[in-house]
């Protein structure tokens, strides 16, 4: 099924592309050049504006205020999560090497396949479509419904082309924004990524709704096999070599042996620990699960049915060691697997070698996503009730609420074209009275945001040499 909603995606990928190449073509004479970006202007859309500013101007005036405080918050949250993801993304060794993606990668259909993101789900051309819409659309009216109240002429609303690519814009008037006293001028730049907000909660709430209703725990999820510490002068030879070799191992997992035991680790970490004098190294028992490479949620245990950790817990205690049990699993793509496992002893029960470490939240996207999916128990595997079609609607959800957000806390960046480093010039300019020193902190704030991701990206591009 999988494959044919992609086949059916990327005819729809294609289709779209035709048909905006012959909309600029036969619209060509009323299409304005903005560098390599094609706009194309309506006044159905001022309109719109006009009358909504019309019926709802006594909630909008005092609504300003709201707005140009979450336009600080936003500021202030995007600047502490990008100088928190900054040090960590710096600072360790790996975590260029785990996000694999470049820091500054435009969000495009199929990212997660182009650059195996498997912790993302699927980013379909369908999706980035509507997704686009929702975004976009309710941004740009709202700088232009806050651009109307405060007197400000809109000349126009449309659609910008970049190839394949879409956006919205609306056109207000610039030399009269320029006139307006500060507070306003703050409140229609912040007024766009507060639209955001509102999109981010809106479809949040749908989202959990969703999920609520439309899907069932189908099974438990492990994260890794039973561990054990074990000291590092208690290791007799790694793959087959001495401790002193490991430099040489494989990138790849590998046997450890004491004198007694066998146990597994991968190479990277094993290298990580002795580089570092750890005294001891965490590896992964010779378990049952581990001998198996038992992989996905687990579904069903000896033909019973899993939905939760007791359910588990439970089935696993009603056996004994030596038992032979079969175990059905889900990957992550939705397949079936089958495993037939021998469980072992330990401490007097049987034992089948899985763990449940924490699940660890770093950057923006992870941090985000622990918001957004609090009603998701992430140890336990749902069912859609819907089939293929939950599945798909939940993932186009989830990619809404997140984009919206991140869209909303990057677009108060200060710097540069974002509607944040107007914002702080602005800002900067009601403290001081300066528009020397408004001009001067805005370039420094924009210099410093070049030079933050120049050195991500290095350090990205240093990670694969």
């Amino acid at each position: 099924m999988l494959t044919n909603f992609i086949i059916y995606d990327l005819v729809f990928l294609v289709l779209f592309i035709l048909v905006s190449a012959i909309f600029l073509y036969t619209h060509r004479k009323n299409l304005k050049r903005q560098g390599i970006l094609y706009l194309y202007p309506t006044q159905i859309g001022v309109k719109f504006i006009d009358r909504f500013t019309s019926k709802y101007k006594k909630i909008l005036v005092p609504l300003q205020y709201l707005i140009v405080l979450s336009g600080y918050l936003l500021m202030a949250g995007i600047l502490w999560l990008l100088a928190k993801f900054s040090y960590f993304y710096v600072t360790s060794p790996y975590a260029a090497k785990a996000l694999k993606v470049p820091v500054l990668t435009p969000l495009i259909p199929y990212l997660p396949e182009l650059f195996k993101l498997d912790f993302l789900p699927h980013f379909y051309f369908t999706y980035w479509i509507i997704i686009i819409a929702i975004i976009a659309i309710p941004h740009e009216f709202a700088h232009g419904i806050f651009a109307r109240l405060n007197n400000i002429k809109v000349h126009s609303t449309g659609f910008g082309f970049l190839g394949p690519f879409l956006a919205a814009f609306v056109e207000p008037d610039e030399k009269q924004m320029e006139k307006l006293k500060t507070f306003p001028q703050l409140a229609i730049l912040a007024a766009g990524t507060f639209a955001n907000v509102l999109m981010t909660v809106l479809f949040g709430i749908i989202l959990a709704l969703f999920f609520v209703t439309a899907f069932t725990p189908a099974g438990v999820y492990f994260n890794t096999y039973a561990t054990a510490e074990i000291p590092v002068n208690a290791i007799v030879s790694i793959n087959g070599t001495t401790v002193q070799n490991y430099h040489s191992l494989p990138d790849a997992v590998v046997d450890i042996h004491t004198k007694n035991l066998t146990y597994f680790a991968p190479s990277s970490l094993i290298k990580q620990s002795l580089d570092m004098n750890i005294s001891s190294l965490i590896v992964f028992e010779n378990s049952p699960a581990y001998q198996a490479k038992l992989q996905g949620a687990i579904t069903s245990f000896d033909g019973k049915k899993i939905s939760s950790f007791d359910d588990l817990t439970k089935v696993i205690r009603s056996h004994k060691p030596g038992d032979v049990v079969k175990i059905d699993t889900v990957d992550a793509q939705g397949n079936t697997n089958f495993y037939t496992v021998q469980l072992q002893e330990r401490e007097g029960r049987a034992f089948l070698g899985i763990g449940f470490a924490p699940y660890q939240q770093s950057g923006l996207v992870a941090y985000i996503t622990k918001i957004i999916t609090k009603f998701k128990d992430p140890s336990i595997y749902y069912e859609s009730k819907l089939g293929g079609l939950g599945a798909f609607t939940y993932d186009l959800l989830w990619w809404i609420v997140l984009i919206n957000i991140s869209v909303a806390l990057v677009n108060m960046l200060p710097a540069g074209i974002f509607d944040g480093g107007r914002f702080f010039y602005l800002t900067v300019f009601a403290v001081t009275k300066s528009k020397k020193v408004a001009a001067a902190a805005f370039r420094i704030s924009t210099w410093i945001m070049l030079a933050l991701v120049f050195v991500l990206m290095a350090k990205w591009v240093l990670a694969f040499i």
